[in-house]
């Protein structure tokens, strides 16, 4: 078992060195297209009146700061890295260096989004009650996760070089946690890669979600507030 990391800890593993290293094609992985793609899904289910929102694992902000302007803005992350980096390049976009734990911005929000994130952390049934308590009644939770299932699951595991990953499963495992905590509304596949000094494909499909080799899942907070 990958042991718990303390927040100083947290950081310094997703420090500058990270991003140099496992991560030092973000940019490049991060396409504008793609925060576009992400917010559309959205703002579909939302509509464009003014709402809250929290990215969750918002690295240097660029898609929580892709939303409409009249939405009121969050983002957190446990790198401090990306965090000083973002406040600097989206000043009109509230972000903290946090965990779920420490989160300085207090809800309710109307959508919490976390992307390629939640397959980082260790206690996943934490995750989960953060995110109900920081939703409004009704809020939508929206996350992405690889999988590793599937004719491209061997795929997944020998590109993935990352050693900060700690769930390295099936989608039914995350339709099941979803399922438990939230009520389903939608899930997709996504097909990514990063073509070789070329472009970043980033294809989302309803059609060939049981062999894609990451889901984006929609759920909503199904529980009344506390």
């Amino acid at each position: 078992m990958v042991p718990r990391l303390d927040n100083s800890s947290l950081d310094t593993a997703f420090g500058p060195e990270y991003y140099e290293t496992v991560y030092r094609h973000y940019e490049r992985q991060n396409p504008a297209y793609k925060h576009a793609f992400y917010r559309d899904f959205i703002l579909q289910r939302l509509g464009n009146a003014p709402a809250r929102i929290l990215d969750v694992g918002c690295a240097f902000g660029g898609f929580v700061s892709s939303m409409p302007e009249s939405w009121d803005r969050f983002g957190i992350d446990v790198s401090s890295f990306a965090i000083q980096q973002g406040k600097q390049e989206h000043p009109a976009v509230q972000l903290a260096a946090a965990t779920l734990d420490t989160n300085p911005f207090q809800g309710p929000f109307d959508v919490v989004t976390s992307f390629d994130v939640i397959e980082h952390i260790q206690d996943l049934e934490n995750v989960a009650a953060h995110i109900r308590s920081l939703l409004n009644p009704g809020g939508w939770f929206f996350f992405v996760v690889p999988t590793y299932d599937g004719p491209l699951g061997p795929v997944v595991h020998l590109l993935d070089r990352d050693p900060t990953h700690i769930h390295k499963t099936d989608r039914r495992f995350w339709l099941t946690w979803a399922a438990r905590h939230f009520e389903m509304q939608q899930w997709i596949g996504a097909f990514r890669m990063l073509l070789p000094s070329g472009p970043y494909i980033h294809w989302p499909s309803r059609a060939l979600r049981s062999v894609a080799p990451a889901i984006l899942v929609a759920v909503r907070n199904r529980k009344e507030r506390e």
